[in-house]
């Protein structure tokens, strides 16, 4: 079966998402729709404060999470910001299911798996006949991440030290 399901993981702080941008930005280049949504730490004084999420196609973006937010579920230092993944995050991955080639989800992982919405959004596009590319925490543990990797139709790349930045093009190569 071909594979058209791409999950990237590794160990945290890998680069497992500039591998992703990376890999969305040769794919945008090459006139590829890619939509979606990505995150990014966001870092005051050197010091990271929050994750940002950032809709592919819009280009809107919010807080995945913050030390600042002020409700929301707790991971460590962070509060997460349930209505921005709702209304940007899972918006925009519904969105991409409709509009894209490519659906890029950043990532599946503990602070997005607290929201339903975004859960539902991510589940139907495992679903959709779209190409799939997401990043996966490496450890969470949730029957969507479960059910992603044991899709016959995905394949898993795992990011480490040494092939962080020949990954990319591995997978635009996959197109």
């Amino acid at each position: 079966m071909a594979k058209r399901v791409f999950l990237i993981t590794g160990s945290p702080s890998v680069s497992k998402t500039t591998v992703l941008n990376k890999t969305v930005a040769g794919l945008m280049a090459r006139g590829i729709r890619v939509g979606g949504m990505i995150s990014g730490e966001v870092r005051e004084q050197g010091i990271r404060v929050g994750f940002e999420i950032t809709d592919l196609a819009s280009g809107r973006h919010g807080w995945l999470a913050h030390t600042k937010q002020i409700n929301g579920p707790k991971i460590g230092r962070y509060k997460i910001n349930l209505e921005d993944i709702e209304k940007i995050g899972a918006k925009a991955i519904t969105q991409a299911i409709e509009k894209s080639d490519v659906i890029a989800i950043d990532e599946i992982g503990p602070m997005e798996l607290y929201s339903q919405k975004f859960k539902h959004s991510a589940a139907q596009a495992l679903q959709s006949e779209k190409f799939v590319l997401t990043v996966i925490h490496a450890k969470a543990k949730d029957p969507l991440i479960t059910m992603a990797k044991q899709r016959t139709d995905a394949k898993i790349f795992l990011v480490t030290l040494a092939n962080r930045e020949t990954l990319p093009q591995e997978l635009i190569g996959l197109f």
